[in-house]
């Protein structure tokens, strides 16, 4: 863009986007934003996605920045727009997923006069973003967007917003020219680990007779998969990945132990609680992971390898910390590693895992959610894009899909944001060039975003839609059923407001009367639907899905009773497990 001409703070936007390589933008309109619009009417290289809502958009530009690994990009107009991006901000801020957020604001001069749609994004999103900037000058623009992608990409990734007043977007401004590179005297992130911290890194995993390397999503955002699978190779360690790293190690290795925390793996968490030196890479020790924190890996020394040095002992003392991009430290220390084996320690924990990492009892009658994800891996070949809401479909697909690659795993873990499925698998079609992805849904996720059905089918998104109707909030019902002695208050999407609660299907008589009827509903959207109630159509039935060209809709009516083992209560030891009483009984 040349100096002479004088160019409006939206087309600097728009401008300063394309250089940043941004190909795809999820929103919707507004007052504020009608300038920004109106500059991308005529840009022929972004597409331009216009979601139901923008909760909706956060959520896949959430979803296209898991696949590409590149700053999904969203925006919304002032007020109740903006604040609808807030829950997909934060939970791009909990997965350290890089994200620009674009908000409308109103002009300058009416800021803090509580004026139509006026909201302080500001302040509302400092808690759960990066950063965030009040653009009150258009010569500030440029320099703040290529901060912007600068902060969301580096050193730990996370979601950046531009609040963006009206004024600025309609300003205009000559000698224009987009920065190609920046200095934040500030914000150097650190990408090489210390020397020093390495070989003593090297030297404690010498000494270790019990080892186990703990991933988290660090490994699949850093691209260190290789050099991961590289360090357990030759130090012969097991390895354990959490939620978000599932895929960062592949999960049919035979060094794979399974993911640890309340729903691990009875491997995975005995590993944690008996090594005695746990190689910690890109993970954040979450509570759901550690259980008990007094009581957890009570026998091990702790080498904490992450970019991000505010996580060092933030929740579990460490050792040896070395702060650095996960890629660039395994390959390091991979130079200076003894090879070494554990068979003594390899064999305790393969007898946790001889015949499965995960158990359940399948039946001929009923369809168990559990069967529905195994066939799904079955005829997806494994190597499937996969997201998720949050609850007991969650965990499921977390147990019984084995991902073997990285960045096919796409779901909310820190933030655990229901209605997250449909929008970001949206987002992941995109960044796949409109490629297939599988959404698995509860049906009470499902309901919270199910308005984007119309952008996948607009928009002609092979989006594969399954939802494993157990006519519950399953995952409320299992803690009720377990902890709070049965009282399933609030929690069966069917019963009418006189009902006051049940124990079992077999003595309900409203169960019938489930709304939506999500066939109608997807039909509704002209998206092709099937409903699947007995385990011997499931398999024909994910294979129409995986044939059917476009989004289709598959509910399948799994076994309202099923519960998620095995299981940690929360404030538990890792090895104080509850496990499945049928399996128990066999």
């Amino acid at each position: 863009m040349g100096n002479k001409k004088r160019y409006t703070g939206a087309e600097i936007l728009i401008d300063a986007l394309q250089k940043e390589g941004v190909d795809t933008i999820f929103g919707y309109p507004g007052g504020v934003l009608i300038p920004l619009y109106d500059a991308l009417y005529d840009c022929k290289t972004m597409d331009v996605v216009l979601t139901r809502h923008e909760q909706g958009a956060a959520h896949a530009a959430d979803g296209y920045a898991r696949v590409t690994g590149k700053a999904g990009v969203c925006m919304g107009t002032s007020g109740p727009g903006a604040t609808n991006l807030v829950t997909g901000i934060a939970t791009a801020f909990l997965d350290s997923i890089p994200m620009v957020a674009i908000s409308g604001q109103v002009a300058t001069p009416l800021l803090g006069t509580d004026a139509f749609q006026e909201a302080d994004l500001v302040g509302v999103t400092r808690p759960i973003t990066k950063h965030n900037f009040l653009v009150k000058d258009i010569k500030e623009l440029p320099e703040v967007i290529k901060k912007a992608f600068y902060i969301a990409n580096s050193g730990r990734p996370g979601p950046v917003l531009i609040d963006l007043p009206k004024d600025v977007t309609t300003a205009t401004m000559t000698g224009y020219s987009y920065p190609e590179t920046i200095e934040m005297r500030s914000y150097r992130p650190n990408l090489d680990g210390h020397p020093g911290q390495i070989k003593r890194a090297a030297t404690a995993i010498k000494r270790a007779k019990k080892p186990l390397v703990y991933a988290g999503g660090g490994v699949i955002i850093s691209g260190a998969q290789k050099e991961l699978i590289h360090l357990a190779e030759t130090i012969d360690a097991p390895v354990t990945t959490t939620l978000m790293g599932l895929g960062g190690f592949p999960g049919d290795h035979n060094l794979f132990v399974g993911m640890p925390g309340m729903h691990g793996s009875k491997a995975a968490n005995y590993a944690l609680q008996n090594s005695d030196l746990i190689i910690s890479v890109g993970a954040r020790f979450d509570d759901r992971v550690t259980g008990d924190v007094s009581k957890f890996a009570p026998h091990a020394k702790i080498i904490h390898i992450d970019i991000d040095p505010a996580s060092i002992s933030k929740i579990i003392t460490v050792d040896i910390p070395v702060v650095g991009d996960a890629q660039r430290i395994l390959a390091e220390l991979n130079k200076v590693v003894q090879p070494a084996k554990h068979e003594e320690w390899r064999a305790y924990l393969h007898g946790f895992k001889e015949s499965y990492l995960y158990g359940y009892k399948n039946k001929s009658d009923v369809l168990m959610p559990q069967y529905v994800i195994e066939e799904m891996h079955r005829i997806t070949g494994g190597d499937a894009f996969v997201t998720t809401d949050v609850g007991q479909h969650q965990m499921w697909a977390a147990q019984y899909y084995h991902f073997a690659n990285p960045r096919r795993w796409i779901t909310s873990g820190g933030l655990g944001t229901m209605g997250f499925g449909l929008p970001s698998a949206m987002g992941a079609s995109f960044a796949l060039d409109r490629g297939p992805v599988w959404s698995i849904s509860g049906d009470g996720g499902f309901q919270m975003n199910l308005q984007e059905l119309a952008t996948i089918k607009i928009n002609k998104l092979p989006v594969k839609i399954i939802i494993l109707n157990n006519k519950y909030l399953g995952m409320v019902r299992q803690w009720q059923d377990i902890f709070f002695n049965k009282r399933y208050s609030s929690v069966c999407l069917t019963a009418d407001c006189s009902c006051d609660g049940c124990g079992t299907e077999q003595e309900c008589d409203t169960r019938g009367s489930y709304m939506p009827d999500f066939i109608r509903l997807s039909e509704s959207y002209d998206i092709p639907a099937r409903r699947v109630t007995d385990p011997g159509s499931i398999t024909e039935a994910l294979e129409w899905a995986r044939d059917t060209e476009g989004p289709v809709l598959l509910e399948c009516m799994v076994s309202p009773e099923a519960n998620v083992f095995p299981m940690v209560a929360p404030g538990a030891a890792l090895d104080e497990i509850i496990e499945d009483e049928e399996l128990q009984d066999e």
